[in-house]
């Protein structure tokens, strides 16, 4: 078994080097400007609730020279495999920390974000990506840009959802939002999905001002009276985290299975958490970062929950998997459970407001 994992290791390298230098040149192009972001849908399926799948710091592409660096991302897309293949999910958010940026020696790093992509997209699943501080965080040269990372996968892929967000935001990339639509019609908002920079990598760990002021006007643009549930996706915990965490075992409200480290927050709070405090629609926040920790804990009148270590890469050897959502349509609710790369699924807690 061992000298078969190391054959499929250098086979991996090869395949990693070879694509690499076909892959440069695409991502070496000047970056588009990017056109004004349309509030796109996802649909509701009849009759079905409608399930969504976290995927959180998988770290691809990790000293891809060596056998194991590859390996681990061979067990990475085994363990997104077996989630899609029990929980077949309609949707999937790739939370943060998609790359180890910072542990790739090539100026282009758009192929291994490509593979951590593959299991999605081989399985003809619509998805959405938010950044995390390692995607594009710098080795001994500038690397691949979020805005590259962004472009190339926008630009390959039908299937994705994400988008670059307001050019007046950037180097924050990633900010949006997304419409999930009733099944009987595409106008009726069932919930507002949105994705937010939490920053870190090539700048600070922080949601801005400028990102809070821009959640604030659109959240009134489209949603004015709060009617609609809005739930939020980041990757980096915001300070709020520390003050709802359990200390030792997890009891309830909070409802989680794993709680081996202190929360690690952004650098500093901009006004994000007031404005989301500030609207009764809010429903929960997820975010990667900490791979020791997958609880989820009540805040306000919304939950604050971590998604699960989802790849061989990065930090722990705790057990890997995702956090699954299920969204009903009507009546609406929200509820989410843990599901484990052997097929085990546990944590289940609604997470109505």
């Amino acid at each position: 078994m061992a000298g078969q994992n190391r054959k499929l290791a250098k086979i991996f390298s090869l395949l990693l080097l070879i694509s690499a230098v076909a892959a440069a040149v695409v991502v070496a192009a000047a970056v588009v400007a990017a056109q004004p972001d349309e509030l796109r849908n996802i649909r509701v399926r009849q009759g079905s609730p409608f399930k969504i799948a976290l995927f959180a710091d998988l770290h691809f592409g990790e000293d891809a020279w060596t056998g194991w660096g590859p390996l681990q991302d061979v067990h990475s897309i085994n363990v997104m495999s077996s989630v899609l293949d029990h929980e077949k999910p309609d949707f999937v958010v790739y939370l943060g920390d998609v790359i180890t940026a910072n542990n790739i020696p090539i100026a282009n790093a758009s192929l291994h974000w490509d593979q951590a992509l593959s299991p999605t997209r081989d399985r003809g699943i619509p998805w959405a990506s938010v950044f995390g501080n390692h995607d594009d965080a710098h080795f001994d040269f500038m690397g691949t840009t979020r805005l590259q990372l962004m472009d190339h996968e926008t630009g390959r892929n039908n299937l994705s959802l994400s988008q670059n967000g307001p050019r007046n935001l950037w180097p924050s990339v990633s900010n949006y939002v997304l419409q999930l639509s009733s099944s009987d019609n595409s106008g009726s908002p069932v919930a507002f999905l949105y994705f937010l920079d939490s920053g870190g990598g090539s700048y600070p760990e922080v949601i801005s001002y400028a990102q809070t002021n821009w959640f604030n006007t659109t959240s009134q643009k489209i949603n004015p009276d709060s009617r609609v549930p809005e739930i939020i996706f980041w990757h980096i915990p915001s300070i709020a985290y520390n003050s709802v965490a359990p200390s030792g075992m997890i009891n309830k409200p909070c409802v989680g299975s794993i709680n081996n480290e202190k929360v690690a927050p952004q650098d500093a709070e901009h006004g994000i958490m007031k404005a989301l405090e500030s609207r009764p629609s809010v429903q929960a926040v997820f975010v990667g970062h900490n791979h020791g920790l997958d609880w989820c804990c009540p805040h306000k009148k919304f939950w604050l929950c971590f998604a699960r270590h989802s790849g061989y890469g990065g930090y722990g050897s705790w057990a890997r998997g995702a956090r699954i959502l299920e969204i009903t349509e009507n009546p609406f609710s929200l509820k989410s459970w843990i599901s484990m790369e052997d097929g085990a699924v546990h944590s289940e807690v609604v997470l109505n407001s």
